[in-house]
């Protein structure tokens, strides 16, 4: 993690020191408040907020609180805030326990110094399947977090929560939890790549988008295109994991232009990677003839996908072609090391 510190007194500024030594493979810089070197807190905050995984507050408790507040926005992007008293004796994760880690590294801090970790959200202290830490475990997006507290709520209250999954599943399913498989469906959970209503709805990022183009594409023609086929398929863009082409296409400007934008990962392949993919694929000999395979979308996207389900095959005009394909995912009940 990268994580940014800050100590309110000597003895803080200590206790900081010792955990820059103590957190190996982790990030830590440490600011000081007090002595030549004082910082504000309001401008340390302002600072590291956005861009730290965590932010670590080594004093009072009601300082932190007061610097983090005119910063905070939401659970899904706010990043874990902890308190520790400057004798080492408690740590107190403050913001995002679980979605942003904090509750997990108050008990790594707690356990590395000897403290006694303050947990106080529900789900922990009850022994209650959290959905939020065990859905961030699997890499899932949440596309709508105010259901958290609602699924949450019920199961604390000892109620059954309904979740249909359209991937396999292994483990044993948590406590509280029963998969549905009748139609209607009528859950509280859904975990699955396309656009849903229920009351959380969790989304794997496992579609994997393979993209052809004329040289010199314009970047709004890939947009449409890209659009046009997540309509078409009903899928959700956070469920989208990577682009991927050809390796003539490697540097071309609007598909890098598009991947950078999006957030996603751009892979190309060789003509003779693509040719070693099996399945029934659209073929074209001209196609063939200019890049040595005789389809560049649909092919790249199924090796993108590690030999996954081509979902949605060529989709072609105005000079690009896409498609997309799934990869294979066993939804493992147990939390992810």
């Amino acid at each position: 993690m990268d994580i940014a510190a800050i100590a309110f007194t000597q003895a803080g500024l200590a206790l900081g020191r010792r955990l820059q030594r103590l957190l190996e493979g982790d990030t830590v810089s440490l600011a000081a408040a007090t002595g030549e070197q004082k910082v504000s807190f309001r401008h340390w905050t302002e600072e590291h907020f956005p861009v730290r995984d965590a932010l670590i507050y080594i004093g009072a408790t009601g300082i932190a609180v007061r610097a983090v507040a005119p910063f905070l926005k939401s659970k899904t992007c706010d990043p874990a805030v902890l308190v520790l008293d400057d004798r080492g004796r408690f740590c107190i994760p403050l913001v995002s326990g679980h979605l942003g880690g904090a509750n997990a590294l108050a008990r790594r801090v707690a356990e590395l110094i000897d403290a006694i970790p303050v947990i106080t959200t529900a789900t922990d202290n009850h022994g209650v399947f959290a959905i939020d830490t065990w859905a961030k475990s699997q890499g899932f997006a949440l596309e709508n977090p105010q259901g958290i507290k609602t699924v949450s709520s019920q199961l604390l209250e000892g109620k059954t929560v309904r979740i249909r999954c359209d991937f396999p599943t292994a483990g044993r399913i948590p406590e509280g939890l029963v998969l549905v498989h009748e139609k209607p469906y009528d859950a509280a959970i859904t975990i699955k790549p396309k656009t849903n209503q229920s009351t959380l709805f969790l989304i794997p990022p496992v579609a994997c988008v393979g993209v052809g183009c004329r040289k010199n594409i314009a970047l709004d023609a890939l947009e449409e295109a890209y659009d046009m086929l997540l309509r078409k398929g009903g899928i959700d863009p956070a469920a989208v994991c990577g682009l991927y082409s050809i390796d003539l296409k490697a540097r071309e400007p609007a598909l890098l232009a598009l991947a950078e934008k999006l957030g996603l990962p751009f892979v190309t392949y060789s003509a003779a990677q693509l040719n070693t993919v099996k399945g029934n694929f659209s073929a074209s000999a001209f196609v063939q003839k200019t890049t040595g395979t005789d389809n560049v979308c649909e092919r790249s996207a199924v090796l993108g996908s590690g030999g996954g389900r081509l979902i949605l095959k060529k989709n072609a005009g105005n000079g690009v072609t896409m498609a997309m394909a799934l990869r294979d995912l066993t939804v493992q009940w147990e939390e992810n090391p």
